[in-house]
Formats: C-alpha cells, sequence, structure tokens
C-alpha cells in the first residue's frame, strides 16, 4: 500500500508542474481535466500525510510506553488508542477517496422520460415521473430547464426532456436510467381492475461543445411547423427542428421554442449529450451504448423499479429495496431510493477496492 501512496504523491506533483506550464490553458479540454485531477489528488495526497502523521504517532507513543512505567505508562497507552483510532478512521476517510472517480460526476444531466407500454395510461406515468423529478431537484441547488415536451391527449407525455444542473446531479440521478413500472388503477379503467404499464427514463451527462466535435457535413437538417396533442397545429410557421447525425442514425426533435434558432440549440444540446454518452461507452467496451442499456425496448421485464399505488409501495429490483412511502417519494422524497442505491454503489467499490 506504501507503494500506491508514493505513486500517488508523485503524479500530484507532476500535475502540479502541468499546472505551472502556460500552454496548458490554451487547451480548454485538458485544462479542465488536469485542474480535476489536482484536486482529487490534492485531497488523497493530504489524506496520506495525516495516516503517515498517525501511524508514526503510534511508534513514537510505543517506544514511550515500553520505557514509562506507573501514570506515565498510562498516559502513553490512552496516546496510543487515541492514534490507532485516527489511523482507522483517516485509512476508511483514504479508501474512500480511492475509489474511482465517475467521469460524469460534476456534470449537468439530461432527462428524457418516455411513456412506452401501457396506451395513454404510459403517457400519464411519464408525467407523474417528471413531477417526482421536478419536486427531488427542487429540494435540491439545481436549476431545472425544459428542453421538450410533447403533451398526450389526456394531459401526459409522450415524451419530455429537461436540463438539471447543479453540482452532483449525475451522481444522484444516473440510477434513475431504465425501465419503471406501475401497478394501479388507471384513470381511463372503468371496472376498477389494476393495471401494469411503464415509462422508460434515460440520464444523460450534458457534453460542452468542445468535448464533442460535431462536423456539420454529418448533420441533415429539417424544419416544419409544430403541432400539439392530436395534430393540433400550434404554430403557424416552420419553427420545429428534427436533426438526423447521419453518420449514428441519432434523431433529436425540438419544437417547444417559436425560434427556429432556439429549438436546434436544444436539439444540439441533446444530440452531444448523445454522442458523449455513446463515445463513453466505447470507451468503455460495453456491448451496446448506455442509453440502450438504460431503457431497454421498454418491456416490463427489463424494469429497474415498481411503484406499486395500491400498496403505496416502491420498488427498485436492483438492490432488492422495498419502502411503504409510494406518496412521498412521488412527492420529491426521492433520496428514501437514491441514498440506498449511492450507498450500495459505494460498498461495492469499497469491497472491489479491498479485493
Amino acid at each position: 500500500m506504501s507503494e500506491l501512496h508514493d505513486e500517488l504523491e508523485r503524479e500530484f506533483a507532476d500535475v502540479e508542474q502541468q499546472l505551472a506550464d502556460p500552454e496548458l490553458v490554451k487547451d480548454r479540454t485538458l485544462y479542465a481535466q488536469v485542474t480535476r485531477r489536482y484536486k482529487e489528488l490534492g485531497e488523497i495526497v493530504a489524506c496520506i500525510g495525516e495516516l503517515r502523521t498517525a501511524e508514526q504517532d503510534i511508534a513514537d507513543a510505543k517506544e514511550m510506553h515500553s520505557e514509562s512505567s506507573g501514570d506515565d505508562r498510562a498516559m502513553w497507552a490512552t496516546e496510543i488508542a487515541s492514534a490507532e483510532a485516527t489511523v482507522a478512521e483517516t485509512s476508511h476517510q483514504l479508501d474512500e477517496l480511492l475509489i474511482p472517480k465517475d467521469p460524469n460526476d460534476g456534470r449537468n444531466v439530461i432527462v428524457e422520460i418516455r411513456g412506452a407500454e401501457g396506451g395513454e395510461e404510459a403517457n400519464l406515468f411519464a408525467r407523474d415521473l417528471f413531477e417526482m423529478y421536478r419536486s427531488y431537484a427542487s429540494t435540491q441547488p439545481w436549476r431545472q430547464e425544459m428542453l421538450e415536451a410533447n403533451h398526450s391527449d389526456m394531459g401526459g407525455f409522450s415524451t419530455v426532456i429537461f436540463l438539471l444542473k447543479g453540482d452532483a446531479v449525475w451522481s444522484h440521478l444516473k440510477y434513475e436510467g431504465g425501465v419503471h413500472r406501475v401497478q394501479r388503477v388507471p384513470v381511463t379503467e372503468s371496472q376498477g381492475r389494476v393495471h401494469t404499464s411503464s415509462a422508460t427514463v434515460s440520464v444523460l451527462p450534458e457534453a460542452d461543445e468542445v468535448e464533442v466535435d460535431i462536423n456539420e457535413n454529418d448533420l441533415q437538417v429539417d424544419v416544419y411547423r409544430a403541432s400539439g396533442p392530436g395534430g393540433q397545429s400550434v404554430n403557424t410557421t416552420d419553427s420545429a427542428v428534427r436533426i438526423t447525425h447521419k453518420p449514428t442514425g441519432l434523431v433529436v426533435s425540438m419544437q417547444d421554442e417559436k425560434s427556429q434558432l432556439q429549438n436546434k440549440a436544444k436539439a444540439m444540446q441533446v444530440l452531444r449529450a448523445r454522442l458523449l454518452q455513446a463515445e463513453q461507452d466505447k470507451a468503455a467496451a460495453e456491448a451496446s451504448d448506455l442509453r440502450k442499456g438504460q431503457i431497454g425496448g421498454g418491456g416490463r421485464s427489463e424494469k429497474i423499479r415498481t411503484y406499486n399505488y395500491k400498496e403505496n409501495r416502491v420498488t427498485d429490483h436492483r438492490i432488492g429495496l422495498t419502502i411503504y412511502k409510494l406518496d412521498k417519494v412521488l412527492a420529491g422524497a426521492l433520496e428514501e431510493v437514491v441514498d440506498p442505491l449511492m450507498q450500495h454503489e459505494r460498498a461495492e467499490q469499497l469491497s472491489a477496492n479491498e479485493e
């Protein structure tokens, strides 16, 4: 372990030297990466220093303890116990710091929610999920920005896309990607029978323009007239924009803004996020991109979470969590589910580090 500590201290010195190079600031992306790594290593190296000091305190106290007697011996025994407690606490803190950082930590996120299986009831559930995330975000120091909302005939959302900005947005919401299943009596059900429907959630890290280089020649941009639920016209000009990224086949449409330029800017924002996610997945050598892994085909068998209205129950199937606080979770108390997911991931990472 001491070899690892020495290696980290050498890396910290190298990164510190890089930051002193005036040429570094000319590359915005590299400068951001080096600055972020410098901050990470600074915390780790400081913790290593504290650990070494505490270990030396133990050695010194043990030496004095062996040479003392009476009250002095008891005093040094207390010093040893105190220093050992400090070593245990600092070691745990260092283990936490050495957990590999998620490359998307610190990023804003783009959340896409779509009605899946269940027809109009799925669209209504998509609206409920949107309201849940919006309420949860309002309890955090995050800013919200609507990007696109395609309303369904009964007031739900066939698709809703929004941006959340702020610290730790990704680290809290990255677990939300997947199929969410609801069990309840729909407003469309006249016999009072419980139906099962689903909506898909995709959580994308927002990408900066400098991170994803998009060639304009690779884009097919179509403009058309925006429409509302049932096909009704809501705009008399061709302000809606559909962008197709020809190399990947990704398609993004935006129509919420009255300005064609604003809709194009929002569409490009979502496109960059999807392309960044695809690049990250390729680098990780995953079989399919993150979004496909998150939302699958929207089928019930791929569910990550179930919301049962009759039992006021929320079940997250990935960690076997069941709580009977559905009303509170939908009202924005999402930490009831998110916190256990974060703790579970951290425990797995600590276990992997120990191995």
